[in-house]
């Protein structure tokens, strides 16, 4: 360092301007950084520039249908960007439509909304008008929906899933002998009946339902070519049961057994 460097130092002055323009500077580019940020911001949420126009609807589907799910979809007022949308309220349309369990949603970049659906498995028709998941829960489908045999079962609203699970317990008792149970039916007075596939009614009454089975089992065992014959048998016995035969007019003909 010269000698004429400390004899001349720097001015207030010339420190102060260097400070202000120093700090006009950074204010410049704060602002232009906001300003950039802005823009960008504003043309994400721009809903002309990024709306959400595709849907793609995956799943294992039987009773969903994709126009379904945009028609769903498309109910959603003021339906936003790919930035601004939220899911969850996409999820929830979606949801409403019939046959539609869980539903899962991703959106990709940058207009594409892809749609995952997982579909109620129906158990049984419920009171023939309303249909059971695996739960005993009714759901949102209906029965003109359902391809092929499935069993009825009929109760009070509250005990679905008590019936449900009857079901369930006495098909299997039964599927040794061959037989499927295509009806249930739990009455006002809790007492149960059974309807076979082969046509044969189970009276079971209110107490030892399945000690009862068991009893029909050892008997149907018993019967042997002459259960075609039988139309019901009447279970609601201590011991034994009554067994209502066909007869040639059609009409049934009780004998004990």
């Amino acid at each position: 360092m010269t000698v004429e460097d400390f004899d001349n130092p720097p001015t207030p002055s010339t420190s102060t301007k260097d400070h202000f323009f120093g700090g006009v500077f950074l204010l410049l580019v704060v602002v232009s950084i906001i300003a950039v940020l802005y823009s960008t911001v504003s043309w994400m949420t721009d809903a002309e520039r990024l709306p959400l126009s595709q849907v793609m609807v995956e799943g294992k589907l039987t009773h969903v249908k994709p126009s379904e799910v945009q028609q769903a979809l498309s109910q959603i007022p003021h339906m936003g960007t790919f930035m601004t949308q939220d899911v969850d309220t996409l999820q929830a349309a979606v949801k409403t439509i019939p046959w539609v369990k869980q539903v899962s949603i991703r959106k990709q970049w940058p207009d594409l909304v892809k749609v995952y659906i997982v579909e109620y498995q129906a158990q049984a028709i419920w009171n023939g008008n309303s249909l059971l998941n695996d739960e005993g829960h009714v759901f949102n489908g209906t029965p003109a929906d359902i391809e092929g045999n499935i069993v009825n079962l009929y109760g009070p609203d509250e005990e679905s899933e008590k019936v449900l699970s009857v079901w369930k317990q006495s098909n299997k008792l039964l599927k040794p002998l061959g037989l499927n149970i295509t009806s249930v039916v739990l009455n006002d007075r809790r007492a149960w009946q059974m309807i076979l596939d082969n046509g044969i009614r189970l009276e079971l009454g209110k107490d030892a339902r399945d000690n009862r089975l068991h009893r029909f089992v050892q008997l149907y065992r018993r019967l042997g070519d002459k259960a075609d014959q039988v139309s019901y048998i009447d279970l609601r016995y201590d011991t034994g049961a009554a067994v209502g035969w066909i007869s040639d007019d059609d009409s049934a003909q009780e004998s004990n057994k």
